[in-house]
């Protein structure tokens, strides 16, 4: 039996890739995780790795003080990757959006990266993250450093897959690799919250209630664009709920007007009940696929989106949502005043939101894996 062990960047936070990670976690139930930090408290979702033979798996990093709660020590993530031995295992899978690609396995050991993006603050995202020319000086010995290693690191995969064709597209334009698209599931446990797919929901009298909110369920960090949300609905006065937590929420809270409330952190059973209702779901970012857009949609609900990234791979336009462009206040205003919920059919929704099932994602993901470890790398 083949011997498989989980990697991914740092595991303190909740988001769409710790979904895609759980997700592999029950593709693999009994994979170790190794990971540069953990911390328990604000990522109390990896308790599940704690059981049976899966562990999670710390380098250095956890014993630096402030590592596990700050994003601090980027200039010591190539290091930390670099420590792991994977020399008993078999298959390595990767979960990154930065430096856990660049684990050293030996010729014996297959490793395939499931990339989430290419390092966003070193390539796409460069500009938003570094706007402040004092900080781009300064950091630019740093950035050249991880840009450096990001590059040597990158060749380090026998294979990419990529979680949509936009990240595709950023693998072969920044690192130069080829790689195939399998994409993440919708895994916001709907099953123990009265969950109706499209057939079930035809076929009983079961209503998914419209109340007059929008929603937006995201971190609450810069590159997610919030702030365009906010100010066009304290143009707009409609009512906005935010879910998340993040580094910006101070900044959010202090330009939105009482229409707008934010939500913080919630349960799953509590985010299913935001989901079902609200109108639709507001998505202003340029993100790279977007699980979001996949959850409202399994509730019947539409999305309006930012048109750029992944989104336009989840959405049909018309039918499933609508699309804004370009990223401004004003169009997303003006998509929507547009907007009228009795124009989505639920059922169009949630059948889209089906095509992204966990079975269907186990079945390609692990073709996929099947045929790299069959044929060698590509």
């Amino acid at each position: 039996m083949m011997k498989v062990a989980l990697v991914y960047d740092r595991v303190n936070k909740w988001g769409g890739a710790e979904r895609v990670l759980l997700a592999l976690h029950k593709l693999f139930p009994d994979a170790p995780l190794y990971t540069s930090v953990y911390n328990s408290k604000t990522a109390s979702w990896a308790l599940r790795f704690n059981s049976g033979q899966a562990k999670i798996k710390t380098s250095f990093l956890q014993n630096v003080p402030f590592a596990t709660r700050h994003e601090l020590y980027a200039f010591l993530m190539p290091i930390a990757f670099e420590s792991f031995s994977f020399d008993d295992f078999d298959l390595v899978i990767s979960v990154t959006s930065e430096a856990a690609k660049g684990i050293i396995t030996k010729p014996k050991t297959k490793h395939i990266c499931y990339c989430l993006t290419p390092t966003r603050y070193l390539w796409s995202g460069y500009k938003d993250y570094f706007k402040n020319p004092i900080l781009a000086f300064f950091s630019k010995p740093l950035v050249y450093y991880l840009r450096t290693w990001d590059k040597v690191a990158s060749q380090r995969p026998d294979a990419y897959i990529a979680i949509s064709k936009e990240v595709q597209k950023r693998i072969k334009k920044y690192y130069g690799r080829e790689s195939e698209v399998v994409y993440p599931p919708v895994t916001l446990e709907n099953s123990k919250f009265e969950t109706r797919n499209s057939k079930q929901f035809q076929n009983t009298k079961y209503k998914i209630q419209n109340t007059d909110y929008f929603l937006i369920v995201s971190r609450l960090v810069p590159y997610k664009r919030i702030d365009i949300a906010i100010r066009a609905f304290n143009e707009l006065k409609l009512p906005l709920k935010i879910v998340g937590v993040g580094g910006e929420e101070r900044r959010l809270k202090s330009i939105a007007n009482p229409n707008i409330e934010f939500l913080g952190y919630l349960t799953e059973g509590e985010l299913v009940r935001y989901y079902r209702g609200c109108r639709a779901l507001i998505f202003p970012t340029l993100e790279d696929f977007g699980l979001t857009i996949l959850e409202a949609q399994s509730f019947g609900k539409p999305v309006i989106a930012f048109k750029a990234g992944g989104a336009p791979e989840s959405i049909i336009e018309g039918k499933t949502g609508e699309f804004f462009y370009p990223q401004t206040e004003d169009a997303l205003i003006k998509k929507i005043k547009e907007f009228k919920s009795s124009k989505y059919n639920p059922i169009d929704c949630i059948k889209q939101a089906e095509k992204f099932s966990f079975e269907r994602f186990k079945k390609e993901f692990t073709n996929e894996i099947l045929r790299r470890v069959r044929r060698g790398s590509g």
